[in-house]
């Protein structure tokens, strides 16, 4: 759909070229009689998604005459204030964070998109994309997805091809004989972050029990079949002696066990220590400031095990999402805003600036360099975990299980012992 000015908009607008008026500042000049488009992001000033979106309203307002209200509010603000002000019904037409907590913590908010929706998602929507958001809708379409993401295991290829491994792994044994040829190389396997160990874990029983099986492992409330998995289920002590496995033949960091996002990240990885890190497609961006000058990018989705429900067709695919609040009187301003942003030029720039993974699909050969390796394993994908693999999904277990898959890692902690710990967190 391409981007039109609403004839409506011109005809009202008091003054044309008005300026963005960011961070909750006003220009001083309102468009249609006053009114102006708020909108709630979750990204703090300073990081290239906001800045790619300013610019995206900067044009616009210069379009259209709208006057908008960009509060960046960074996650916190964005978690913390955001329900509060909705509740007080305050103004706020538009807003963005994660799929799942736009539709789940905040989906009573929302607006249907269906109908305003139709021909956006015709000439620009990501089929996989969109399916993720209606899931996360209960099978509706209320938010438009953008900054897509997937998780999984990126790797240096330059420390790959010094250890003599010719190609990534793609099962459990296979990722064992690689780690054994980096550590024969004198290079660290594998690190990760605390942020992410309790996906880590997560995606390693996901792929032994499926996730509706880690979900009731963990006790999910939401749960299917909720008795069917527990923690003296053979195949959860398999996953958790995998893990031990691994640790024992040093195939982890030495630090992984102490790392805080974004140590293994950033002190491991980036600069070459560690041939691997788990983590979600946000990484290049992160790190790129900081990479060693001979790495090469290299990803593969989470490896199938032996005897495993899921293989590695089944990720986390996610990505922000866009909201409109039902209450807004400002919903078809807010929906045209919404296209400035996700497609075109602006979204190619994101993906320039971000090194992000593109939404519109006209932009489908846009992907950053760094991300070459990732489209491959993103198309293949055809399960579609949540966070964690619902590994969190449970606030009782959460804690004891990161720590505890610290510790597994860590070699500090036997297999048997993760397993009495974490039945014992949530009363088993």
């Amino acid at each position: 759909m391409k981007k039109k000015i609403l004839s409506i908009l011109l005809a009202t607008a008091m003054v044309a070229g008005l300026a963005v008026g960011c961070g909750g500042k006003d220009s001083g000049s309102d468009s249609k009689g006053g009114d102006k488009l708020v909108y709630w992001a979750m990204w703090s000033e300073e990081e290239p998604q906001a800045k790619v979106i300013k610019e995206a309203v900067e044009k616009y307002t210069k379009d259209t005459g709208v006057n908008v209200d960009v509060q960046f509010k960074g996650r916190n603000g964005q978690r913390e204030g955001l329900e509060p002000a909705l509740q007080a019904k305050q103004q706020i037409d538009l807003f963005d964070e994660d799929v799942n907590r736009v539709n789940g913590t905040w989906g009573s908010y929302l607006m249907d998109l269906e109908e305003i929706a139709k021909d956006y998602e015709a000439e620009h929507g990501n089929e996989i994309l969109f399916q993720i958001a209606r899931n996360a809708g209960g099978g509706t379409l209320k938010t438009i997805p953008y900054q897509p993401s997937i998780f999984g295991f990126f790797y240096n290829k330059t420390l790959f091809a010094k250890a003599g491994i010719a190609a990534a792994p793609k099962t459990w044994a296979e990722l064992d004989a690689a780690c054994d040829k980096l550590v024969k190389a004198g290079i660290t396997p594998i690190t990760s972050d605390d942020a992410y160990d309790t996906s880590f874990i997560g995606y390693h029983l996901g792929r032994y029990l499926g996730q509706d099986g880690v979900k009731a492992l963990v006790n999910d409330p939401a749960a299917k079949d909720a008795e069917a998995v527990n923690w003296d289920d053979e195949r959860v002590l398999k996953a958790a002696k995998d893990f031990e496995d691994f640790a024992k033949k040093g195939y982890f960091s030495k630090k992984v066990a102490g790392n805080v996002y974004p140590d293994g990240q950033n002190k491991e990885f980036a600069p070459g220590e560690a041939a691997m890190v788990i983590c979600g497609s946000w990484l290049p961006n992160e790190v790129k400031a900081m990479v060693a000058e001979d790495l090469e990018w290299g990803y593969f989705n989470y490896p199938a095990v032996e005897g495993g429900t899921d293989d590695a067709t089944a990720n986390n695919i996610a990505n922000q999402v866009f909201a409109i609040n039902k209450d807004s009187k400002m919903s078809k301003e807010a929906f045209e805003l919404i296209t400035y942003i996700t497609t075109g030029e602006f979204d190619k720039k994101m993906t320039e600036e971000a090194l992000c993974i593109p939404t519109d699909k006209a932009n489908a050969d846009a992907w950053p360099t760094e991300l070459a390796e990732v489209k491959g394993e993103f198309d293949a994908t055809a399960t579609f975990y949540d966070w964690a693999v619902g590994a969190e999904n449970n606030g009782d277990l959460a804690t004891p299980l990161k720590e505890s898959t610290m510790k597994l890692m860590g070699g500090t902690m036997t297999a048997e012992d993760f397993v009495k710990t974490c039945a014992a967190a949530i009363g088993e």
